[in-house]
């Protein structure tokens, strides 16, 4: 019961991760009006050092998760993600809160290497368990639009990061209570070591780690960009963001179902062959999104974050059957460093790039990307023979 409750808290804890990081999403013209910056699109670059921290600081993270302990390391995380959300609320120039979200930024970098190893550790079928995760951490997105456009709208934008906070900090007063101790770091535990060829081991690395930055690109530009699509190409939404959160939620918390069902597949079939119906898909459906206009859009943009959610859940299920459980967040670490922190400056480029080709542009852009990650995924080994490499005995056992 005591690791039903741990594993209820960590998928909690990717909700509050991701949350955390879209309110500023979310409120950016809200927090705009307030500090006295002409525009949302000039006010959006002061949240890339969020999004820098999110990604550089994975590594550290990771590897103190391996060599000190996951739990301790979850316990900062739950307590750090809410005093700096708190911290937030009290900025009142647009560096203070660049400096805040960056503090924010790197809390919420402990969560992906930390907390998903921690509950994978033992799943006896990886790919339903990362999700039922990823699904969790992108409901925890819809939630994001749906309390941040209320809260703007019947209370304050400082508000929308308080409540959130608040939430933080009592999960980790319950997590500290009921996550039973670690017998022992995981770095510092014996495990059986999966041998594969050195060419082998590097270039799964290469098209993951490649993968990983283009899929963060693609989720870090519609995420935070979404809200302002929506207001742009349908216009009834600009006064009213307690609607357009419930529109923002609706779309998220549908796109997450896709996560579970990609889950399910890649428990039954090759992660390859599962990835690349996916990825094939994207570029279209961005293509169609980038030359729609009202409900049609609203329908497209449905499409388009089913598969980018859907896409997200791979990486992980290559490391979770491929990287050995003491090793598992210094490996996962060092892929969110590169690759969160090369799409970072997808959430930089966004408010002066739509002010100075607008959202066409942007979504044309997307559709590359999407291709880039077709491309990219074609190179990915066949895991059967990833598999048998690395169940076949080296040399010296023989």
């Amino acid at each position: 019961m005591r690791w039903r409750i741990t594993s209820l808290l960590l998928n909690l804890a990717h909700a509050i991760d991701h949350l955390m990081l879209l309110v500023f999403a979310t409120a950016v013209s809200a927090i705009a009006h307030d500090f006295g910056v002409g525009r949302w699109e000039d006010l959006m670059p002061y949240t890339t050092g969020a999004f820098l921290m999110f990604g550089i600081g994975s590594f550290p993270a990771g590897r103190l998760g391996d060599l000190w302990g996951r739990r301790a390391m979850m316990l900062v995380f739950f307590f750090g993600m809410g005093a700096s959300a708190v911290l937030i609320a009290l900025t009142r120039t647009a560096w203070q809160l660049a400096l805040a979200l960056g503090l924010m930024g790197a809390f919420s970098s402990i969560y992906h290497p930390v907390g998903i190893p921690m509950l994978l550790r033992h799943a006896r079928k990886p790919g339903i368990t990362i999700g039922f995760n990823g699904m969790a951490g992108n409901l925890g997105i819809a939630a994001a639009a749906i309390s941040t456009g209320f809260l703007v709208q019947y209370a304050d934008w400082r508000m929308a990061f308080i409540v959130p906070g608040l939430i933080s900090i009592a999960c980790g007063l319950l997590f500290m209570r009921i996550a039973p101790a670690e017998q022992g770091a995981p770095g510092k535990q014996t495990a059986r070591q999966i041998e594969l060829a050195p060419a082998t081991r590097n270039r799964v690395f290469l098209v993951m780690t490649m993968l990983a930055i283009t899929t963060s690109i693609l989720f870090n530009f519609t995420t935070n960009g979404n809200g302002e699509l929506l207001k742009a190409r349908l216009p009834i939404l600009v006064q009213q963001p307690a609607l357009l959160g419930t529109l923002l939620a609706v779309v998220y918390a549908l796109s997450s179902v896709s996560q579970l069902a990609v889950g399910r597949l890649i428990d039954r079939y090759p992660i390859r062959n599962v990835m690349l119906g996916i990825v094939a898909c994207q570029g279209p459906v961005f293509l169609l999104a980038a030359f729609s206009q009202g409900w049609t859009l609203y329908v497209t943009m449905i499409a388009f974050m089913m598969l980018v959610f859907g896409s997200i859940p791979f990486t992980d299920a290559i490391i979770a059957r491929f990287v050995d459980d003491s090793i598992r967040s210094r490996v996962s670490g060092m892929r969110l460093a590169v690759s969160f922190g090369v799409s970072s400056m997808a959430v930089w480029a966004l408010g002066p790039a739509v002010k100075a080709a607008g959202f066409g542009f942007a979504l044309l852009a997307l559709a590359a990307v999407a291709a880039g990650s077709l491309l990219i995924t074609w190179q990915l080994p066949d895991e059967q023979s990833i598999r048998r490499a690395s169940e076949a005995p080296s040399p010296q056992a023989a």
